[in-house]
């Protein structure tokens, strides 16, 4: 991601802090979706979706961008993903196929680092095609879990949710390969 700003090493900054409250949340997360406290995971998932946006926002408008804020920010999005796959599924809400599914490209991706690294080179900034399948995924999970209502409201929450749950792993998959073959380029040009 370029933003034309510079890239600090500071670790105390006001958008890690919301990243890392964002980390702290994940098992929150967890024991409420398991629990089958839905309200209250929804709320956690609200909280977190919208602090993933203002710490993107305020490192961009108070000039913190730092390395560890690069690396926390999609830590956290991930786990949440990880997290939401596991209590749907253990709810029986999603198949086992899409926790694969998800859980395969992170794997894909992963084997990527130990390359980079022996090129000289760090993680790989997130794409806008990253963004958009991990937004789509995330967004796709509380509807998931709203499809558990009955009536309407989950009728319309069931349809939308697995529309942007499509979408989500096609964009994640789609950057994933983008992802390798950056790898493979920059491996080429060292």
């Amino acid at each position: 991601m370029s933003t034309g700003q510079e890239i600090s090493s500071r670790v105390l900054t006001v958008p890690n802090a919301i990243s890392l409250v964002r980390l702290a949340l994940v098992p929150v997360f967890a024991v409420l979706i398991v629990a089958g406290h839905d309200v209250w995971a929804l709320v956690v998932l609200a909280v977190s979706g919208a602090t993933d946006w203002l710490d993107g926002v305020l490192a961009r408008s108070l000039n913190q961008v730092s390395r560890l804020g690069q690396t926390l920010d999609p830590l956290a999005d991930r786990l949440f993903i990880f997290v939401t796959l596991l209590g749907l599924a253990w709810r029986e809400v999603v198949p086992v196929w899409l926790v694969a599914a998800i859980l395969a490209r992170d794997l894909m991706l992963a084997f990527l680092v130990p390359v980079l690294a022996r090129h000289g080179y760090g993680t790989l900034s997130v794409s806008l095609v990253g963004k958009a399948g991990t937004f789509a995924l995330l967004y796709a999970f509380p509807l998931l879990l709203l499809a558990e209502m009955p009536g309407w409201i989950g009728a319309v929450a069931h349809v939308v949710g697995w529309a942007f749950t499509w979408w989500g792993v096609g964009l994640y998959w789609l950057a994933g390969l983008q992802y390798v073959a950056q790898t493979r380029r920059l491996a080429a040009a060292g």
